[in-house]
């Protein structure tokens, strides 16, 4: 197997550390070619639809790709944005931000972005942070609930790329933080100033991205840990059981997926005479087709045409200072250890002076 071709070597160099913010992904464009090019290989991830891959390569070739691309391009266009796709957007900036944040908490970090599909890809930005002299790299994925749908093929990628890299950097994986203080803390200060400006609903309906039943009783963990994040957020904000209600969209085929489904419990609360709901996806931290085209477009007239008075969705984490404080503190608890202030910065760029001095006397003595 050939390797890829490494970088220069320098002697004298600390080596950096860096996080890596990874999201799903999405397409170049809103456009039926662009969205094709993005199905096909989100759909193509085994992690993704545990489906026989013969079977599966003629379902996803003869029937969803021709058909499913061109309504998924309306779809997005609907909620493009001037800046690009909304979910890019967002991660963009939350990556910014963070690498501010650290630095006024004193962390000399570096922090990039990739997306699992679509651009910029894992192993292009894992390619640069290598070219810019990192050898620590803590990888974020933008998902709090760990699946094997989602974290696990992000860690997929990465060891697929480094299984074809002849020196691998210092690796650590975020698996979850469903439970994290801060990530609960953030998602309540984001519903408490939504709240404060435009009343409170008669229920708060918490959807999470759904995925087959099967996947539970095979024992991935991201149902429990749903559970888990509505419960906490439910308590922070003072609600009964009567108050909110968990729920699972984005269903996709015949199969049974998780339960219960977020379109049919709106449409069976508005016809039992709630007035009105407030929709967030916890489990979403930047908005995304799925939260601005399924539940603020889609959601909503399934709610008003069933006889619901008033539907308000409150928008996932983005750019809100309390969400980058939070990611701040992950970042900090999972690097401890690695020299990111400047003082150990300093120190270990002592250490690597010395081990050029001593490389260049012991050439010099051969």
């Amino acid at each position: 197997m050939a390797f890829r071709k490494e970088p220069p070597f320098t002697h004298g160099k600390a080596g950096k550390s860096a996080v890596l913010l990874v999201n799903l992904g999405t397409p170049d464009a809103p456009t039926t070619k662009a969205v094709r090019s993005y199905l096909k290989q989100f759909l193509s991830d085994p992690r993704v639809v545990e489906i026989p891959r013969a079977i599966w390569w003629l379902i996803l070739h003869c029937v969803i790709l021709p058909f499913r691309s061109s309504k998924s391009a309306h779809k997005y266009a609907s909620i493009w944005s001037n800046e690009g796709s909304p979910l890019k957007v967002h991660t963009s900036k939350q990556a910014i931000l963070l690498r501010g944040y650290l630095g006024q908490r004193g962390h000399q970090v570096q922090v990039a972005y990739a997306m699992r599909y679509g651009s910029p890809s894992i192993p292009e930005v894992l390619d640069q942070l290598k070219a810019d002299g990192c050898e620590r790299i803590l990888v974020l994925p933008a998902y709090p609930q760990y699946s094997a749908t989602t974290t696990a093929s992000i860690y997929d990628a990465v060891f697929a790329h480094y299984a074809r890299v002849r020196n691998v950097p210092e690796l650590r994986f975020i698996k979850h933080y469903h439970d994290h203080e801060a990530y609960i803390q953030a998602l309540k200060e984001s519903v408490l100033a939504y709240w404060a400006m435009h009343g409170t609903p008669d229920k708060l309906i918490m959807s999470f991205h759904g995925v087959p039943k099967r996947t539970l009783l095979l024992g991935d963990p991201y149902h429990c840990e749903c559970q888990k994040t509505a419960r906490l957020l439910a308590q922070q904000l003072g609600l009964g059981p009567e108050q909110y209600q968990l729920t699972f969209q984005s269903r996709f085929g015949k199969a049974e997926w998780l339960q219960p489904y977020t379109a049919p419990t709106l449409q069976k609360l508005a016809k039992q005479g709630v007035g009105r709901v407030d929709v967030m996806c916890p489990g979403f931290t930047s908005d995304c087709l799925e939260t601005l085209e399924e539940i603020a477009i889609e959601a909503k007239q399934d709610f008003l045409r069933a006889g619901g008075k008033e539907f308000h969705f409150i928008a996932c984490l983005n750019q809100a200072p309390a969400w980058i404080a939070g990611m701040a503190s992950l970042v900090e608890e999972h690097m401890i250890g690695w020299p990111t202030t400047e003082s150990e910065r300093e120190e270990l760029q002592q250490q690597a002076e010395v081990s050029r001095q001593q490389a260049v006397r012991l050439g010099a003595s051969q």
